[in-house]
């Protein structure tokens, strides 16, 4: 399949079909002359993974002008039965009669990804699954728009950096705090210097997976459950992996390590992305981690090459952090936020338009801040409107994929149990041959990247 294939291909094909009903009577909206998209110059999208998340985009996707979702995909027979209704509902509103059946329901992501009608992908199918599909979707021509956190590897999120440039693709990390402005105006007065040298940033979310042996149960008809594990290690099925029809839960399986790294990976991610952006560092990272379990620190702590700490920890205690001025100790750091410390105060900032600064000159000395738009919406809209200009997304693969590598770096100091350093130009941790074993993992066969 040629990478750079045109999006638009389809028009050819509804030409065709114009010209052999062209003594039918058809709707202004078809054509696109009531100023709405014409379907021609729609984008065709692919939804593989239809969990908690996944379900939330495509709600938001079926009502998005621009782009039209053609097929839903997922393992679980239920949840793509139920996505196809949810596509063919919304869009039967504005169909000749008020039907729609253009929604195909797939089990086999690959059946998705090799279809040349299908411009771009949303890729929601948990941190198993993210690295590889991205990969797969890159080589066959897609645009991908992936979930949180990117990949379950260091060298997943290598791979997707590379094939994603290789093959031209654009690509958005599902980070929307680069699509709110809260975070905008944070990030873009700490960049400025308007706190001077940061010296500390805190962020919320500590801890992360295990282990685990659960018994087997039964694999619940309709649910291809080989194919739900992919390239992640065999283990029987258990419902506390996946229960079967409407999701419990955003990210069940993060407990187990084969499937994701607990709240380093499903939630602290959005936190680090927050620091990497603010510190300027979207193409680096920190040199140094530092675990609890040495006893040097309270809490996970990454040191960067310019001296800034980050840690992460529910909120600041006495006698275990430093307390900047103006603090409230009661206060929790904001979840998905980030509170920064430097030599001339603080900003803490969070989801729904959270902004707090001191002293209160830090935000008189910035421009007049009014921004009530809406982070997802902004950041799929951003995302078409990227596809259709070829541009940069807010949150591309290098920067989404180096904010999950900040999360695997905690997730691989707490299993070893030391301080570590890290390379982040090679991203190996230098003279260290137990923690680079955790930087790739061995896929099941036959999956590989």
């Amino acid at each position: 399949m040629e990478p750079n294939r045109p999006l638009l291909s389809r028009r050819r094909l509804l030409k065709t079909a114009a010209a052999v009903s062209a003594p039918w009577v058809l709707p202004s909206v078809v054509f696109g002359l009531d100023g709405a998209t014409a379907p021609s110059n729609r984008i065709a999208l692919g939804m593989i993974g239809i969990g908690a998340m996944g379900q939330g985009h495509l709600r938001c996707f079926v009502n998005y002008p621009t782009c039209q979702v053609v097929a839903v995909c997922d393992v679980d027979r239920s949840r793509r039965e139920r996505a196809k209704a949810v596509v063919e509902e919304a869009y039967a509103t504005a169909a000749p009669g008020g039907k729609y059946r253009g929604c195909d329901a797939i089990n086999d992501l690959r059946d998705v990804i090799s279809r040349p009608d299908i411009d771009a992908v949303v890729i929601a199918t948990g941190d198993r699954w993210q690295g590889l599909a991205t990969v797969m979707a890159a080589k066959a021509g897609k645009d991908v728009y992936c979930e949180k956190p990117c990949c379950l590897t260091i060298q997943e999120a290598r791979a997707m950096i590379d094939t994603v440039r290789r093959y031209g693709r654009v690509f958005q990390a599902g980070l929307q705090q680069r699509s709110d402005g809260a975070f905008r105006k944070a990030c873009d007065l700490v960049l400025a210097g308007a706190l001077g040298k940061i010296q500390i940033v805190y962020v919320t979310f500590p801890g992360t997976s295990t282990d685990v042996s659960l018994p087997a149960e039964p694999v619940p008809e309709g649910l291809d459950w080989d194919l739900w594990l992919g390239p992640a290690p065999w283990r029987p099925y258990h419902h506390s992996f996946h229960p079967y029809g409407q999701p419990h839960g955003v990210v069940p399986w993060h407990f187990c390590r084969d499937f994701g790294g607990l709240n380093l990976t499903s939630n602290a991610v959005h936190a680090f992305d927050v620091v990497q952006w603010g510190l300027g560092m979207d193409q680096s990272g920190p040199v140094e981690i530092i675990p609890p379990e040495t006893g040097q620190v309270p809490s996970l702590t990454y040191k960067y090459a310019s001296g800034t700490l980050v840690q992460v920890t529910w909120k600041l205690e006495r006698g275990k952090h430093d307390i900047p001025p103006g603090w409230d100790e009661n206060t929790a750091i904001q979840p998905f936020g980030a509170l920064f410390v430097g030599e001339h105060g603080w900003i803490h900032v969070g989801r729904q338009g959270y902004l707090k600064f001191y002293p209160q000159q830090v935000i008189e000395r910035s421009p007049v801040w009014n921004d009530h738009s809406h982070a997802v919406h902004n950041h799929h809209e951003g995302w078409l409107d990227c596809i259709r200009t070829r541009k940069r997304t807010a949150c591309d693969v290098e920067a989404g994929c180096r904010s999950t590598i900040v999360s695997h770096l905690g997730c691989i100091a707490h299993w070893t149990g030391r301080a570590l350093r890290w390379d982040p130009v090679r991203e190996v941790f230098p003279g260290d041959a137990e923690a680079n074993r955790w930087i790739a993992r061995a896929m099941r066969s036959p999956w590989r990247l």
